[in-house]
């Protein structure tokens, strides 16, 4: 247990400390231009990462498909539970049910699991940050919108890099030498910029409704609890592969999720920042849990 407990210190300490720091920059009121460090994750760490990671051989081809489908499976078990459980409390869907069912698998789920399972477990993560992505863009934008922003996911680089990853998993192809070692430099730079980017926005959220957030919290990590199970136990993944699913299963509802929300559901949007917030917090108690006595 000694050893356990040490490694979940060694997972989660370094993501938790980098979270404060944004949010420290946030407080001391320092320069911080988010738009221009999410534009430089989207655009530049996540299609490197994914290239620098899948085309090494991380993981095999039948099973990162088997992961992108397993995503997908994640959220609509969160998506069918979230809807239920939102008309069974009377709170309104098209604010609710996308952070409800969208979970925030870039910005703390790849950090964590890359620290605990490796360059496996990154590989896993990547794919679920595919699909999620993916989803944002169309079911978490129609959802307080109305419609789908498929212009914006077509431009992502994230989709091509998939493809690209894709054709070089199937066929054995490697990257030249100069590429691949400049793919792995610009990696580099997705997963501190996520967190120095969570931490920030977390304190710049205006919420509200803390006692609805603190239900709907819980309610979450329930659903977590149901995926991951259904998950693990329809799909033949390794060891490595099942973990890592599992604590990604674990995340919290997507800071994404509710630029939307505030932009067309103003009024809703409060109390669905204090549900974000407080899920976020909740889940540096529950992560070292899972990795401790489910995931280890």
């Amino acid at each position: 247990m000694d050893v356990i407990f040490g490694h979940v210190v060694t997972v989660m300490l370094p993501v938790l400390l980098c979270v404060l720091l944004g949010y420290g920059l946030a407080v001391l009121k320092a320069p911080f231009d988010r738009k221009m460090f999410g534009g430089l994750v989207a655009n530049v760490g996540y299609p490197a990462l994914i290239l620098s990671h899948l085309a090494k051989d991380h993981i095999e081809l039948g099973a990162f498909l088997s992961v992108l489908l397993a995503a997908a499976c994640m959220i609509l078990i969160f998506g069918v539970l979230g809807f239920g459980i939102l008309k069974l409390l009377r709170l309104p869907v098209q604010a609710y049910l996308s952070p409800m069912m969208l979970s925030n698998v870039g910005n703390i789920g790849l950090p964590v699991t890359t620290l605990a399972f490796g360059a496996e477990g990154a590989a896993v993560a990547l794919g679920f940050v595919v699909v999620v992505l993916a989803a944002i863009f169309t079911v978490g934008v129609a959802l307080p919108i109305g419609k789908p922003d498929f212009k914006t996911l077509a431009k992502q680089p994230v989709i091509y890099a998939v493809m690209v990853a894709l054709v070089l998993m199937e066929t054995d192809w490697s990257l030249p030498g100069p590429v691949d070692q400049s793919l792995s430099i610009l990696a580099g730079l997705a997963v501190p910029i996520m967190l120095l980017t969570l931490g920030h926005s977390l304190a710049t959220l205006k919420f509200g409704n803390l006692g609805r957030a603190a239900t709907l919290s819980v309610i979450h990590i329930c659903f977590s609890a149901i995926a991951a199970l259904a998950l693990t136990s329809v799909f033949p993944f390794n060891g490595t592969q099942q973990n890592a699913i599992i604590l990604l299963c674990f995340m919290p509802p997507s800071v994404a999720t509710y630029l939307a929300v505030s932009q067309y559901r103003p009024d809703d949007a409060p109390p669905v920042a204090g549900f974000i917030f407080l899920s976020t917090l909740m889940t540096m108690l529950t992560l070292p849990l899972v990795l401790t006595y489910w995931a280890a």
